[in-house]
């Protein structure tokens, strides 16, 4: 895949990127609260905010236009189909024009307004700016504690250190950002980028909110695959468990093995009965070989997606027409308005 050249900053301060899925009932308080955050920040910064439509199926893009023709800050893009959260975001991120530019989710769960400190932090000189989360309301206890598990995890076997409790809602500035558009990987995650880019970074705290409507868009199987898509992203650890694992069964099985040769140097009998221990070993050593295999799957997988160099998406339409074409995407052609 070609990588994306470094955008130049063209008469924008700040950029709001704003991935979208299936939000028609969150999307006017969205706009709402955004005009209000930026009438609370003033004029000091002139702002475009990007709605991007990750193939939603309701009529998320016919209110992105409405908002779009009603506010000139405000401009839609339309892929062509479904492609993933952390895609449309890449998506968003490579047309995305400010000087800083921030990400935050479309169901307010991440409030506008506690951009502006993020904003502050950049502006004394912060590149990157995560947002850690002190609370999270409206979210069940296992998906916090699956959370818990999972930002352990990828703590201690990934090569980059992220805040724990830190998301999407982020702030970029351009260098920081030019330096994320660089990197191609199709299976993305984002986080673990923002982390391995480098950059002096820092930190603010917020609330984060319950949905104000609608239903989360990241059930049970896309956790799973956000986290798989994770661990494999950033780290090979679970490839060198082989060696630790392997060794670990073999162990008591070397120690059985010199069982049963003692045995049979004093002429013992019992040597006869061993057949359960060698099902148990042929279990064992064989669905660790399955396990394994499937894991080295993954990472094979992941590299033949990689050799085929698609675009990591396609650009249907967008509400203004004179939007660059970013090199880490496709556009269809005829589209703009």
């Amino acid at each position: 895949m070609t990588a994306a050249a470094p955008l130049p900053a063209l008469g924008v301060d700040i950029s709001y990127v704003i991935p979208i899925y299936n939000e028609e009932e969150s999307l006017a308080q969205l706009v709402t609260a955004l005009q209000d955050m930026l009438t609370q920040a003033g004029p000091k910064y002139s702002v475009e905010v990007l709605l991007v439509d990750d193939g939603s199926r309701d009529k998320s893009w016919e209110l992105i236009e409405q908002a779009a023709h009603a506010d000139a800050r405000m401009c839609g893009i339309r892929l062509s189909r479904n492609f993933g959260h952390q895609v449309a975001l890449t998506c968003g991120y490579h047309f995305a024009r400010g000087r800083a530019v921030i990400c935050l989710d479309a169901d307010l769960q991440d409030p506008p307004e506690v951009s502006l400190r993020m904003i502050k932090a950049w502006e004394e000189g912060a590149d990157i700016v995560f947002a850690v989360r002190a609370e999270r309301r409206g979210e069940t206890s296992f998906k916090l504690a699956t959370a818990s598990l999972f930002y352990w995890l990828i703590e201690q076997i990934g090569n980059v250190k992220v805040p724990r409790n830190s998301g999407d809602f982020r702030l970029l500035s351009r260098r920081a950002l030019n330096a994320l558009n660089e990197l191609p990987e199709r299976h993305r995650y984002i986080r673990g980028l923002v982390g391995w880019v480098g950059f002096k970074t820092a930190t603010i705290t917020y609330e984060r909110h319950a949905r104000v409507a609608g239903v989360t868009k990241y059930p049970l199987a896309k956790m799973v695959k956000f986290a798989t898509d994770a661990i494999v992203s950033m780290s090979v650890t679970p490839l060198r468990m082989a060696y630790l694992l392997a060794i670990g069964l073999s162990a008591p099985f070397l120690l059985y093995m010199l069982y049963s040769f003692v045995l049979w140097a004093i002429g013992s009998k019992q040597i006869e009965h061993g057949w359960p221990s060698t099902i148990f070993a042929i279990i064992v050593f064989g669905a660790a070989n399955l396990f394994f295999i499937g894991i080295l799957g993954e990472y094979v997988g992941r590299i033949y997606e990689e050799a085929k160099n698609r675009p990591l998406y396609v650009v249907q339409e967008t509400t203004r027409a004179a939007l660059t074409a970013p090199p880490g995407g496709s556009r269809s052609p005829g589209q703009g308005t």
